[in-house]
C-alpha cells in the first residue's frame, strides 16, 4: 500500500465491531442453549476463523452481511471434530476455545499459521493442566499444534503471573464446567469482556478489586449482542486527527470499556483534545461517540496498569509520539514480545527507517519525538497493527511510503485504507 502524506483529516466514521466482543459472543453463543444473534460483527480474518471452527464442532452460524445467527447447543452440545481445528492467525481464538475444549467429552487438535506455531501456549496450558485438563502439544505443550482430551474439571485458585485476557478468558471459559469456584487474582486489570459477556448469557462470574470469583454453570441462554466499534481500529484515527493540523473527527459507536480506554488516557496525558459524546450501556459494555481534534502533543512516560489497557495500541502510540515534543518512553511491555510480530522491535525497525529517533528497551522502547518524518519502503511483518501505526506515520511524513505486506490489515480492519482514504 502506498500512503502519501496529508494536511488534515476530517469527517464522521464508524469503525468495525470489536474483536475481542465478537470472538466471545460465537464462543459464548455456540455453548448456550437457543439462538444468538450478533449484530456489528467484526469481519476479519480472525474472527472468522472462529466461527469456522465451532462450524467444525457442529454448530449451525449463518453470516449475513455484519450480522451473525449462531445456533446454540448447549454446554455439552459440541460434536468430535472430523478435522484438525484451524484458527489462522487468531491466538484469541487458540487460547480461549483451549478452556472450552478442555471440558467437553471428546478429543480435539487445534493449530494455526506459521504465526500461531510460534506463539506461547504454556500460559494457557499450565492453568487448564491445573484444571485437570489432559493437553499435549510441541515441545510438552509450549506451542502448537495443541491436542486435547476432554476431561472433568475442577476449580482452582490461580494467580496471573502477567495481567493477560486471553489466559484469564481461557481459566474462566474452563471454569463454567470445573466443580466448585475457581478464583483468579490479577497483577493488574486485563479486559474484562468475557466477564461482563459470560454474565450477560446468565453467567456466575463475580469480580472484586483484583479477585475473579467464577462458579460452574448449568446452562447458558442465547442472548442479541450489538457489538460496539472497537478502540483499538479507532485509535488509528484517534491518532491520525490528533497529529495532523486543522482535523477534526467525530468516530461514532466505540466501546470505552475502562478496561480498554487506556488510549484515551495516555493521549490526554499528551494534551490530546478528545471528547466522549453520548455515553451508554449496550449489552453491558460501555459505549461512546468519539470527538478529535488536531493537537500539540507533548511526550509522557506510559507503564504499570495502565499497560494492559492499551496493549494493542502501542504501535500507534509509538507512531504518534514521533510528532510529539519531547521524549515518550514506553515500559513494562514486554508482551508486545509475543503479539503476532514483536511489535517492539518491528515498530522500532520501521519507524527508524522512516527517519525516527527511537530505541528499543527490554520493555519497551524510547521516542524523542518532534523529529520530521520522511516517506520509506517499510516492512508490515505481516502484522496488521504495524502496518495500519505506520501508514498513520506516513500521513506527515514527507514524501511517500511504501508498506509491504499491508494486506494482513483484513485480519482487523479489512476496509482501514478506503476508511482513511474516504476521510
Amino acid at each position: 500500500m502506498i500512503v502519501n502524506p496529508k494536511d488534515r483529516i476530517n469527517g464522521e466514521i464508524t469503525v468495525p465491531g470489536d474483536k475481542s466482543i465478537s470472538h466471545r459472543a460465537v464462543m459464548l453463543g455456540s455453548i448456550a442453549e437457543g439462538i444468538t444473534e450478533v449484530t456489528g460483527f467484526l469481519m476479519g480474518a480472525d474472527c472468522l476463523s472462529t466461527i469456522e471452527c465451532f462450524r467444525t464442532l457442529g454448530i449451525p452460524i449463518e453470516v449475513n452481511d455484519k450480522k451473525v445467527t449462531i445456533h446454540g447447543k448447549g454446554l455439552l452440545g459440541l460434536a468430535a471434530p472430523a478435522k484438525t481445528l484451524d484458527v489462522g492467525n487468531s491466538g484469541t481464538t487458540i487460547r480461549l476455545m483451549s478452556g472450552i475444549l478442555s471440558a467437553q467429552s471428546f478429543s480435539s487438535e487445534l493449530t494455526g499459521d506459521a504465526s500461531i506455531q510460534k506463539r506461547p501456549m504454556l500460559r494457557i496450558v499450565a492453568p487448564l493442566r491445573e484444571m485437570g485438563a489432559k493437553i499435549d502439544g510441541k515441545e510438552g505443550g509450549k506451542y502448537c499444534p495443541l491436542h486435547i482430551e476432554g476431561q472433568p474439571l475442577k476449580g482452582i485458585h490461580y494467580n496471573l503471573p502477567v495481567a493477560s485476557a486471553q489466559v484469564k478468558s481461557a481459566i474462566l471459559l474452563a471454569s463454567l464446567y470445573a466443580e466448585g469456584e475457581t478464583i483468579i487474582i490479577e497483577p493488574a486489570p486485563s479486559r474484562n469482556h468475557t466477564e461482563i459477556m459470560v454474565n450477560f448469557f446468565g453467567g456466575k462470574i463475580v469480580q472484586k478489586d483484583n479477585v475473579i470469583i467464577s462458579s460452574p454453570v448449568e446452562k447458558l441462554t442465547g442472548q442479541y449482542i450489538e457489538v460496539p466499534g472497537d478502540i483499538s481500529s479507532a485509535a488509528y484515527f484517534i491518532a491520525a486527527a490528533l497529529i495532523l493540523p486543522n482535523s477534526e473527527l467525530l468516530i461514532k459507536n466505540v466501546g470505552v470499556n475502562p478496561t480498554r480506554d487506556g488510549i484515551i488516557t495516555v493521549f490526554k496525558q499528551m494534551g490530546a483534545d478528545i471528547e466522549l459524546l453520548n455515553q451508554r450501556t449496550q449489552c453491558g459494555e460501555p459505549v461512546a461517540d468519539i470527538l478529535v481534534r488536531s493537537s500539540d502533543l507533548h511526550g509522557t512516560e506510559i507503564g504499570g496498569s495502565l499497560i494492559p489497557k492499551l496493549i494493542d495500541e502501542i504501535p500507534v502510540i509509538a507512531a504518534a509520539a514521533c510528532y510529539a515534543q519531547g521524549t515518550t518512553i514506553i515500559k513494562d511491555a514486554q508482551e508486545l514480545k509475543v503479539k503476532e510480530s514483536n511489535r517492539i522491535q518491528t515498530m522500532v525497525s520501521e519507524l527508524k527507517k522512516m527517519g525516527a529517533s527511537i530505541t528499543e528497551t527490554d520493555d519497551g522502547m524510547i521516542i524523542e519525538g518532534s523529529h520530521s518524518l520522511r516517506g520509506s519502503e517499510v516492512e508490515s511483518y505481516h502484522d496488521h497493527r504495524v502496518a495500519m501505526s505506520l501508514a498513520i506515520a506516513a500521513l506527515r511524513a514527507k514524501g511517500e511510503t511504501r508498506i509491504h505486506n499491508s494486506d494482513c490489515v483484513n485480519i482487523s480492519f479489512p476496509d482501514f485504507f478506503s476508511c482513511l482514504e474516504k476521510l
